[in-house]
């Protein structure tokens, strides 16, 4: 059988099995794509395919344009000031304590970046699952700033490691503070032209819309940011995410939107991205002199300062288990620990050593903290239905 035939019939059994183990076991679908995407790699089915890693890394963009989908400029702007200060306050705490850490235990100055890492997009999942507790709120509040600064990191690491830090690197740095000042001209621009004239909104998403011009003006920002990050020499997911910032903030009046890019990402390009990534990770290697160690340690140490940090929240909450559950919702930053790491392991600022041992972390996050969240609210359920 060629064996490009063989991928394409590979990928097609992965994309449609991962949901069905994950709704039998009850874990999430991606370190499942992951998994089976490194199972499939070891057996020897996957080698380097131009094709197939091209595809793979439109579906990281994708990914990112979908987390950028998440944050409503809008509705950020309008956080209560406690709020927001005791979230950059979190924030600050969690950058602080991975200084230290890495500084103490003679780290890479790339765990400075990774361990404090936010991503919010197994939220969802947790959302969905647990619904408006107050401790989901606070976390998808605090969880949206700490995105935006990882992402704003992530591409100020990818220069450093791309140009090192030189002439370069502060190039880059200067263009991308132009760049957000262009953006927030500019947001404050549209703002106002559509305050004045709001039917801008549905000219260009109809409510009656019968040609998908929805999803074309969204594909057609998506690469127009994506073509512009590369014309500026920025990180292009970047770009991604701002793409989906812009669609978030402007067209909140299409409620379906969302769901129907998140349809077509999740249900194609996305697990691509995340069975590639399985594919580049050598499941021989979980058996390498300590690497389960290292990063079951670098599990401990992400959840740990995430611990630490939530307590400002303390107050907010009132009780040790909001607290914890806070923190454990954003102890699995999956696709950004994933994209820094890749970053570094391509730059040479890890070795494979510790690639393989982010990516294995990445995928121990997931699991540890969704069945630590389920036990702790069981428990709490539990102990409501003896008082009854």
């Amino acid at each position: 059988m060629d064996h490009n035939i063989l991928i394409i019939i590979v990928l097609s059994a992965i994309i449609f099995i991962s949901p069905l183990i994950s709704q039998l076991i009850k874990v999430p679908t991606t370190p499942i794509e992951i998994i089976l995407g490194s199972i499939a790699s070891t057996i020897v089915v996957f080698h380097s395919n131009h094709l197939f890693d091209v595809v793979a890394e439109l579906g990281f963009l994708y990914l990112m344009f979908l987390v950028g989908l998440e944050v409503d400029l809008k509705k950020l702007l309008k956080v209560q000031p406690h709020i927001l200060k005791k979230s950059l306050l979190y924030i600050a705490l969690l950058y602080g304590l991975s200084i230290i850490a890495s500084f103490y235990f003679g780290l890479s100055k790339i765990f400075m970046v990774i361990l404090p890492l936010i991503s919010i997009g197994l939220l969802a999942i947790l959302k969905k699952e647990y619904g408006n507790q107050k401790w989901i709120t606070l976390s998808l509040t605090a969880g949206l700033i700490g995105e935006i600064v990882s992402i704003i990191v992530l591409t100020t690491v990818s220069a450093g490691l791309e140009f090192g830090v030189g002439f370069e690197f502060y190039k880059t740095l200067f263009i991308l503070a132009v760049v957000f000042v262009l953006m927030i001209v500019f947001y404050k621009l549209f703002h106002t032209l559509i305050w004045w004239h709001p039917q801008i909104k549905t000219l260009l998403m109809p409510k009656d819309d019968t040609l998908n011009q929805d999803i074309r003006l969204s594909m057609a920002i998506f690469f127009l940011m994506i073509a512009t990050m590369v014309y500026l020499h920025l990180e292009v997911a970047f770009g991604a995410f701002v793409a989906g910032t812009f669609i978030a903030t402007f067209f909140e009046h299409n409620k379906d939107l969302p769901h129907k890019l998140e349809q077509f990402g999740f249900g194609f390009l996305v697990p691509l991205f995340f069975i590639s990534i399985g594919a580049s990770f050598n499941l021989a290697s979980i058996f390498e002199d300590n690497l389960l160690t290292v990063a079951f340690e670098i599990t401990i140490a992400m959840i740990l300062i995430r611990f630490l940090s939530s307590l400002v929240f303390y107050k907010e909450f009132g009780n040790l288990r909001s607290t914890t559950l806070f923190a454990l919702s954003h102890s699995m930053p999956l696709t950004l620990l994933i994209a820094v790491a890749t970053l570094a392991f391509n730059s040479n600022s890890i070795d494979r050593f510790y690639y393989y041992a982010f990516i294995l972390a990445s995928i121990l996050e997931v699991l540890i903290c969704m069945i630590t969240i389920r036990v702790i609210n069981q428990l709490h359920e539990d102990k409501k239905r003896v008082v009854k």
